[in-house]
């Protein structure tokens, strides 16, 4: 194992077996022994990869893709069929909410049973207890039966056993979804303390702004296999590219299903056979309606060609403009300047409850801003002719540097029309001599 990793994940491989109706009584077993056939499912086929100590990376993809397989490998809940995972330090997990609680003990009971389960002796745990009990915010119930609390609560009291063990490696499952925003929050700049201080963490989530906000690394696991890996502002927009076309193509679907089932009824219930289509007329023979030949990139393409660019064609952004306070195209601007953006485009094909948004990056890749139509509660519209979308940023406070601007017109919950990634390159100056990454408006006082 590498002296700089706590984590080697090489070549895993694992299946499954699902059984079509398994008995599990003997007279079933015996009786129907055909029902027992099963099939062999291969949840991962041959994943590699490293964690670094005090590296965040968070796994992402689509339901079954076997994100959730991985990390029950990596608690050695279950076993490799081949391959092997190494792991340096003590481990930490949150897999599923409320694992391993007793829901007839208190909430203080069960945390000493939980903490023991990931190696604490009595006295180290009665050390933290107040600790824990204090940060899940549960002190007026911690003496209740773990069976009365609601799903935030079990969270609650989870993480914090979780994060007060003083575990080398934090593997979470999906669980930070529960609980109100503030608690949320509270969790978020938990982890980001702990990493800190050499915490180790993996994060499996469908939250994307989640993964974002902690980690550094994001691992797209598509079909058992790595499909991307690298920055969040690298693997995220390719993945999301990719939901947005099966979401494409499982709508095209559903339109022709619908259509064929509203030809069948008219069918039915036209008696008199004068309206009825003839029946050398096939009724796809207007297929096409519902697919047209759009310029869709995959996902694939996109990673093989480092494409800048990728969306399914029906709008194009055309021209960008950036104007200074006096209208003069620019891209050096002044620190705490108004900026305005003018997005021409071009409609193909007319692009229902259309979204149109802007993010803004440093040039190590870290996201400074970003927003779009929907975020900012705009009445919803469609983009159905040529145009011109102006967008006014007001006193842009961030400090000198080199930045990209991504643009990006979607439709719906996030279908890429045309995404332009680092369509514009910007830098910023400005006569103070303040230092970080955005001015704040200030004043002293001295007394």
């Amino acid at each position: 194992m590498e002296p700089e990793n706590v984590i080697e994940v090489n070549d895993v491989r694992k299946s499954f077996k699902v059984y079509k109706d398994r008995g599990y009584m003997l007279k079933e077993m015996v009786l129907f022994a055909n029902r027992r056939k099963y099939e062999i499912h291969e949840v991962l086929k041959g994943i590699s990869f490293t964690v670094g100590k005090g590296e965040a990376i968070g796994l992402i993809g689509q339901n079954g893709c076997g994100k959730s397989t991985t990390l029950k490998l990596l608690t050695k809940i279950i076993y490799p069929d081949s391959g092997s995972i190494r792991m340096k330090g003590r481990v930490s997990s949150l897999l599923e909410l409320g694992a391993g609680f007793h829901p007839d003990m208190s909430g203080r009971e069960n945390i000493y049973i939980n903490a023991a389960i990931f190696g604490l002796t009595r006295d180290e745990i009665a050390k933290r207890l107040d600790d824990i009990i204090a940060f899940s915010e549960l002190e007026h119930y911690i003496d209740n039966p773990v069976r009365t609390y609601s799903s935030g609560m079990y969270m609650r009291l989870a993480f914090s056993v979780a994060i007060n063990v003083d575990a080398d490696i934090l593997l979470i499952d999906e669980i930070l979804a529960v609980g109100d925003a503030n608690f949320q929050s509270k969790c978020f700049n938990r982890l980001k303390e702990i990493k800190a201080e050499g915490t180790t963490i993996v994060i499996v989530s469908h939250s994307l702004g989640q993964i974002e906000q902690v980690c550094e690394r994001s691992i797209w696991i598509h079909d058992g296999k790595i499909m991307a890996e690298g920055s969040p502002r690298e693997v995220h927009p390719i993945y999301l590219d990719y939901m947005g076309a099966k979401r494409l193509e499982n709508a095209q679907h559903e339109a022709i299903r619908q259509k064929k089932k509203r030809e069948k009824e008219a069918l039915k219930t036209d008696v008199s056979g004068e309206n009825a289509p003839s029946k050398d007329v096939s009724i796809n023979e207007d297929k096409t309606d519902c697919e047209d030949d759009l310029t869709t990139i995959s996902s694939e393409e996109a990673i093989k060609k480092n494409k800048k660019r990728w969306g399914n064609g029906m709008a194009r952004l055309q021209e960008i403009e950036l104007l200074d306070e006096n209208d003069v195209d620019s891209t050096l601007f002044e620190t705490g300047k108004n900026i305005k953006v003018k997005l021409h485009y071009h409609v193909k094909q007319r692009v229902e409850d259309a979204v149109i948004g802007i993010g803004i990056f440093r040039t190590d890749g870290v996201q400074v801003y970003g927003s779009n139509t929907r975020i900012d509660k705009l009445e919803e519209f469609s983009l159905e002719k040529d145009g011109v979308v102006c967008l006014v940023l007001k006193n842009v406070n961030l400090m000198p540097g080199q930045y990209t601007l991504d643009f990006a017109i979607e439709s719906g919950m996030g279908l890429p029309i045309d995404y332009y990634r680092e369509a514009k390159r910007v830098e910023f100056f400005t006569t103070k001599n303040d230092v970080g990454l955005s001015r704040i408006e200030h004043e002293w006082e001295l007394g």
